[in-house]
């Protein structure tokens, strides 16, 4: 529906259908990184990156980060189904890069869960979802990485 009001949106479903359902992970670790904005991500990334002579990815991937100001722009549903097509479209550079060396990764799933619940609560942490909620749930298809830092 919004890709007559935002045309961009059509490219990126275009660009989810294109990966598989499942996507497998190689044989090579996938370590993310989260943390807020300028903390260092970026830096430590490319170091580990260059240490172990291995792959960076970021979240959001390029091939749809430059309407990342477009969604963002956007009310909170489709600003969310943005970055979770991202995740998806990430998910499927992972499983490819995996099988070629290590995979380090600027940002994932976690940082879209922390910033849906974030604009879910309005600050207040007495608002938070409950700890069953399925926002805190990893995704049954989604490619997991090996390690979070």
């Amino acid at each position: 529906q919004c890709a007559g009001r935002i045309p961009e949106a059509g490219a990126v479903l275009d660009l989810l259908e294109k990966c598989p359902e499942h996507q497998k992970k190689g044989a090579f670790p996938v370590v993310v990184f989260e943390g807020l904005d300028a903390t260092g991500k970026t830096t430590v990334t490319q170091s580990v990156k260059n240490s172990l002579n291995g792959v960076l990815l970021r979240s959001p991937p390029p091939c749809i980060s430059q309407w990342r100001a477009i969604f963002d722009d956007e009310p909170a549903p489709i600003k969310r189904a943005f970055y979770a097509a991202g995740n998806y479209i990430l998910a499927s550079e992972i499983a490819k890069a995996s099988t070629q060396a290590p995979v380090i990764i600027d940002r994932y799933w976690h940082s879209t869960a922390a910033y849906t619940i974030a604009t879910e609560i309005s600050g207040k942490v007495q608002d938070l979802p409950p700890v069953d909620d399925e926002v805190y749930q990893w995704p049954e298809d989604l490619l997991k990485p090996d390690l979070v830092l």
